[in-house]
């Protein structure tokens, strides 16, 4: 990569260099000739100013010297001085196109091979007041040596430009390559600060990605590992209660114990197998969930008539506050989140305590409720109630058929509902978690 875009910046610098170029040797070319015809037309209204019968010859052996051949031709094209050649052996000059030019409009330039020189020349030529045309020439040989040196300067410079920005562009590109090697490295070790401003946010963004995906990562594998250890409690309770029931050795009352405890070990399996396969759903980021009008204090009524077994084998009181309110949601998951709170607040509650599911609009927003006056969660505890398995009473939770994952669902159906969820507890007093929507 870091050969590729060295090769694309030398290669976009040679291109402007060489545009560059062209562009100013054109330029160039273009303003010297101008300057040439200016110079031709200056001297000849300089010229224009001598009489070729009294004047010096040594004034025109002079201009000679400086490379400028002066001829004067008759209106019939006769030439009737020329400062180079002898006038009376040159043929008629009136063909000539800048002679052809001054005669009709005054005055005529052009540049070409001429006829008696051989060799490549700028020419002006200018109408006199008597008829006459008076014509300037100067051989282009000086120019093209001067215009050659030129191009040479030019290209030398250009060369110079190129080399300088060769060695710039390889240290851009060191530059602008580096951080992203690193990345490729390991992007926890790279420090924002230390790349350019512009790379920045996408240094940020992908380290945060990265980030994401490890903590992402270690959660299933945390999760993994848990689900495996969780699975294994009942899974070994049943196999070792069924063997010894299989063994004969059991008397009728011990069997019948070792059923129930199979029976129950088996609950407690199906229900860790349906919060898992909960948990997986809901963490499917392509789920698509169908959202209606709710009314939670008609659900939370139907939740607590379904925990009335449970809560009195519990002695524990189900009492419901509040009046009808209205939200858009999930039905099935808000039932489940429901159902998780107040089995949480039920299982977890002293004898002769109560739960009450609260149903109203908080902070002008739909709340759900649901307090209890249980044992209460260590303030230290707090904020991990809602991983999976987390339990803050480990055995309690176990004996009365805890998953550990119910806090943990409640959270992401919270997420699904784009809502916003709050606990507070004191131990030894109770707990109260409420859902804003």
């Amino acid at each position: 990569m870091k050969k590729k875009l060295n090769s694309k910046f030398m290669l976009i610098a040679a291109i402007a260099i060489l545009v560059t170029a062209v562009c100013s040797i054109g330029l160039f070319y273009s303003i010297l000739v101008q300057q040439i015809y200016d110079d031709l037309k200056a001297n000849a209204h300089v010229i224009s100013r001598l009489d070729f019968e009294d004047a010096s010859q040594k004034v025109c052996d002079q201009l000679s010297e400086d490379g400028l051949r002066i001829t004067l031709i008759a209106t019939d094209g006769t030439v009737l001085y020329d400062s180079m050649e002898d006038e009376t052996k040159m043929e008629n000059h009136r063909g000539r196109p800048e002679v052809e030019r001054a005669l009709a409009v005054g005055e005529g330039r052009g540049m070409r091979k001429s006829t008696t020189s051989a060799e490549h020349t700028f020419y002006y030529a200018m109408r006199l007041s008597d008829g006459n045309v008076l014509r300037i020439g100067k051989e282009s040989g000086s120019i093209y040596h001067l215009a050659w040196n030129m191009t040479m300067l030019t290209l030398g410079v250009g060369l110079c430009v190129f080399l300088v920005c060769a060695f710039f562009a390889k240290r851009m590109t060191k530059r602008f390559v580096e951080p992203i090697e690193k990345m490729a490295d390991n992007i926890v070790l790279v420090d924002e600060r230390e790349v350019y401003e512009e790379m920045r946010p996408f240094v940020s963004m992908i380290k945060q990605q990265h980030m994401d995906i490890l903590n992402h990562a270690q959660m299933r594998q945390e999760f993994t590992a848990n689900v495996s250890h969780e699975l294994k409690t009942p899974l070994t309770a049943i196999s070792g209660y069924a063997e010894l029931i299989a063994s004969g050795m059991t008397n009728e009352r011990d069997t019948e114990h070792f059923a129930n405890e199979i029976h129950r070990s088996a609950e407690r399996l199906q229900s860790l197998i349906n919060d898992i396969i909960k948990l997986s759903e809901l963490d499917n980021s392509d789920l698509k969930l169908e959202f209606e009008p709710i009314d939670l204090y008609a659900l939370a009524t139907t939740c607590i008539d379904q925990m009335q077994i449970a809560a009195q084998k519990n002695e524990v009181t189900l009492l419901q506050e509040g009046g009808p309110v209205t939200i858009n949601g999930n039905k099935t998951l808000i039932e489940e989140l429901l159902y998780n709170l107040c089995s949480n607040a039920v299982r977890y509650n002293k004898k002769g305590g109560s739960v009450t599911v609260i149903t109203g609009m908080k902070n002008q927003r739909p709340a759900l409720t649901v307090r209890d006056t249980g044992i209460g969660i260590p303030k230290e505890q707090q904020d991990r109630v809602f991983e999976r398995f987390y339990r803050v009473d480990k055995s309690r939770s176990k004996s009365t058929g805890g998953t550990g994952l119910g806090l943990a669902i409640v959270k992401h159906i919270v997420v699904q509902h784009e809502a916003q969820i709050e606990l507070s507890s004191e131990e030894g007093v109770g707990t109260e978690v409420t859902v804003i929507f």
